[in-house]
């Protein structure tokens, strides 16, 4: 995984509620295990007309509107577990996704493949939404070793939870392996002493 720390990009709003991992990656798109080409297919029922033909409505083929972070309504994630959700949203680009909540198993997801789910109040959700559609070029601040979270050119900043070593993990760019591997020599130690 790539090391996270503190990124800095436009936004594209999705102000959906409820968006569920089948409306992130529609299940016939399930069957390959490489995490590669899925954000291909990402959003693909709202990005997509029946003739195949781009969905000029929606916000992912907006010009005007892009960048790393995508802000969502409130409950995102929620549905299945499929971890495929988590694999377009980063195959597309995306490096954080900002809601006033997420669904459990979706948010283990997310970091687990290196997907910062930031989770601010309804207010600030509905700022941030109003101002990147409003201004396109705004840009958001997401610092994750201070933990918060910035409008750009405004005054709103807001902090928001991780877990510990999730925090460890993606500032050092581990997974999990990775994790264990950097404490190996500790491991060794230990197993030398019960030896």
């Amino acid at each position: 995984m790539e090391k996270f720390t503190k990124l800095r990009s436009t936004a594209i709003p999705l102000p959906i509620e409820n968006i569920d991992t089948d409306q992130i990656i529609p299940a016939r798109f399930l069957k390959a295990t490489d995490k590669v080409g899925f954000g291909n297919n990402l959003f693909r029922d709202w990005r997509y007309n029946k003739d195949e033909t781009a969905n000029n409505t929606f916000v992912l083929n907006n010009s005007k509107f892009k960048g790393s972070v995508l802000i969502a309504g409130d409950n995102f994630g929620c549905g299945s577990s499929r971890e495929h959700a988590a694999w377009a949203l980063t195959d597309y680009g995306f490096k954080v996704i900002v809601s006033s909540y997420f669904a459990d198993i979706f948010k283990g997801n997310a970091l687990n493949n290196g997907l910062l789910p930031v989770q601010v109040s309804p207010e600030f959700l509905k700022q941030l939404l109003e101002k990147v559609q409003s201004s396109p070029e705004t840009e958001v601040i997401v610092d994750l070793e201070d933990q918060n979270i910035v409008i750009e050119g405004t005054d709103a900043k807001q902090s928001f939870d991780i877990d510990a070593y999730k925090k460890f993990c993606l500032i050092n760019g581990y997974d999990d392996i990775d994790f264990l591997i950097s404490k190996k020599d500790k491991i060794k130690s230990f197993e030398e002493t019960i030896a």
